[in-house]
């Protein structure tokens, strides 16, 4: 059985605009980029933090949902 370090949290990101970045982060001593996605407006992408990835990074105007609030993101420049 393999042992669980995550906590199985999940966030909720809606793009507000074409061309959103959401970018994996992977855990341990050195955090690399290990996935991303691009959102266009309107689009809804579920995320999941796991074993494998510590942090998420959002790029461009969206929404975030997560069990401790809603948070929005700003334009790009």
């Amino acid at each position: 059985m393999e042992k669980n370090t995550s906590s199985n949290e999940y966030i909720v990101i809606k793009a507000q605009e074409d061309g959103v970045s959401v970018i994996g982060l992977t855990r341990g001593s050195d955090t690399r980029f290990h996935h991303s996605e691009k959102l266009d407006e309107g689009e809804v992408m579920i995320a999941q933090f796991t074993e494998h990835t510590s942090a998420i990074k959002i790029r461009g105007h969206a929404k975030i949902s997560t069990a401790y609030g809603e948070v929005e993101s700003e334009k790009k420049s």
